[in-house]
């Protein structure tokens, strides 16, 4: 029997999927590889094929299901651990969270927060040239970028960033599934004392916290388990991710400096560019489901119980439907790409997420025009992982 290859790898370059992935592109849209405690899972890597899997709801999100497939020692499910909300959960309960969560991130409400993310990027620049060269961007401008606009939208006190950037940490790269737990556990007593605050008082405010408690009273109920879900999958995931983006992006940038040049001379490009980095970066590598009833696609059936891994560096690299997809390319229609997931569970917060990349990326390159490495490419320290990709520091000058 062939051996299938191990699933997930790490990559050697930041920006490029894992050497050991080109097998799998070979070996067509749907094939088989092994999780890391030798279960045999279906990858998918083709676009057309992902995009129609993951509208398909016979593939579940529920990580309650023992099939589900788990990527590493340390996302083994343990006795009474909640499921995570929106992420965990199919549709009908999926759907009734979404709605609720909608009206904070349409694009008229992003549109109506480009000012707010502009200036706190401002401010972060304004610090950076005081201070002068060199300086580490990571901690300086690509984490707090998107830790103070979700701190705005959900009314979360940003003086307390110390704390919830270091349990996200963990609770996505803990080194067992006890500390995972156990962040988790930290992140959800804090919310739950700023939701319990909103309960007890008027809940009056412009915050999307006070909104979420505010519709629960006029719905007749009072769920304080579901907001705590909410407001902890918002906080991690609307910080953590777009500091990855947002410094990789720094860094592919500078390390294609022909691309740089265009969008300097052009920044009309600079929305497009944020999609096709996006999809070259793919830094969320790894979408996960689990199916619950057989299906019979590309000439195969998965079968009920079957895991599902869809390889999202491979499927935004699929040269069916990015031509040349190894390159760059600002011109390309790239937002098709799968960076934001597809289906139900695309990501909610992908409009809040492209706004704070161009409104960073371009204040960045338009007030720091000298921007350059102070080390080389290789010695850039980039986030150990598999499935999420990041940078832990960025060193800089200009």
């Amino acid at each position: 029997m062939k051996e299938t290859i191990a699933f997930p790898q790490s990559r050697s370059c930041p920006y490029a999927p894992p050497a050991e992935y080109s097998a799998l592109r070979e070996a067509g849209p749907l094939t088989r590889v092994s999780l890391y405690d030798g279960r045999a899972v279906w990858a998918v890597t083709g676009h057309a094929l992902a995009r129609r899997l993951l509208a398909d709801p016979r593939l579940s999100t529920n990580r309650d299901n023992q099939a589900f497939p788990v990527t590493s020692a340390r996302f083994t499910p343990m006795p009474g651990r909640r499921r995570v909300a929106l992420l965990g959960f199919d549709d009908p309960e999926h759907n009734a969270q979404r709605r609720m969560l909608i009206p904070g991130f349409t694009l008229k409400r992003v549109a109506g927060l480009r000012p707010s993310i502009g200036r706190t990027v401002d401010r972060l620049l304004d610090s950076l040239v005081a201070q002068g060269p060199p300086a580490e961007l990571v901690s300086a401008f690509a984490l707090p970028v998107p830790s103070m606009v979700i701190c705005d939208l959900l009314g979360v006190p940003y003086a307390d960033h110390d704390f919830f950037q270091t349990q996200s940490r963990v609770l996505l790269r803990g080194p067992s599934p006890e500390d995972v737990v156990r962040a988790r556990a930290l992140l959800e007593e804090y919310l739950g004392g700023l939701i319990d605050e909103r309960f007890a008082g008027a809940a009056d405010g412009d915050e999307l916290l006070d909104e979420l408690v505010r519709r629960q009273r006029a719905e007749g109920r009072r769920d304080r388990e579901e907001l705590v879900g909410m407001a902890l999958i918002l906080l991690v995931a609307g910080h953590e991710t777009t500091a990855n983006m947002i410094s990789l992006g720094v860094f592919t940038l500078l390390r294609h400096p022909e691309r740089l040049a265009e969008l300097r001379a052009d920044e009309s490009l600079m929305p497009a560019a944020v999609d096709e980095l996006m999809r070259f970066l793919s830094i969320v590598d790894g979408m996960l489901r689990v199916a619950v009833a057989d299906i019979e696609v590309a000439g195969e059936t998965i079968r009920a119980h079957d895991g599902v891994v869809f390889t999202t560096s491979l499927i935004n690299r699929d040269s069916d439907a990015f031509p040349a997809p190894d390159a760059l390319d600002w011109h390309r229609a790239a937002r098709h790409h799968v960076g934001f997931g597809y289906g139900v569970h695309q990501c909610l917060g992908q409009n809040l997420a492209r706004a704070e990349m161009e409104i960073a990326l371009r204040s960045l390159f338009v007030r720091l025009p000298g921007l350059r490495l102070t080390v080389p490419a290789e010695r850039v320290p980039f986030k150990p992982g598999d499935t999420l990709q990041g940078m832990v520091e960025l060193p800089v000058a200009w």
